[in-house]
């Protein structure tokens, strides 16, 4: 696995090492549609609080986000979780080498 599968793979993890993050990601899932201002409702966090998860996730790939007037609908990316798989087994499949 090269250095950019890598980078990628720890993009992935550190944007779900937060409980907010992997909740609001569970509830865009879950929906399987866009969601605008249900989030804040259904997410106990501030309004700013909740933007900046939604800045994370997206940043690193695992939803997007489309202007709808005011507001901005979010869904999760339909590949992510299966990239995210994919690279977590090649993290998982290496060879563990023996130390000299």
């Amino acid at each position: 696995m090269g250095r950019k599968e890598d980078l990628e793979l720890a993009r992935f993890a550190k944007a779900l090492a937060h409980p907010a993050r992997v909740a609001i990601l569970r509830l865009l899932l879950t929906r399987g549609d866009c969601i605008c201002g249900d989030i804040v409702q259904r997410i106990p966090l501030a309004q700013a609080t909740v933007s900046q998860h939604l800045k994370v996730l997206k940043e690193a790939g695992w939803i997007e986000g489309e202007i709808d007037g005011p507001r901005v609908c979010y869904c999760a990316r339909a590949d992510a979780g299966q990239k995210f798989l994919a690279l977590l087994k090649t993290l998982t499949s290496t060879k563990e080498r023996s130390v000299s």
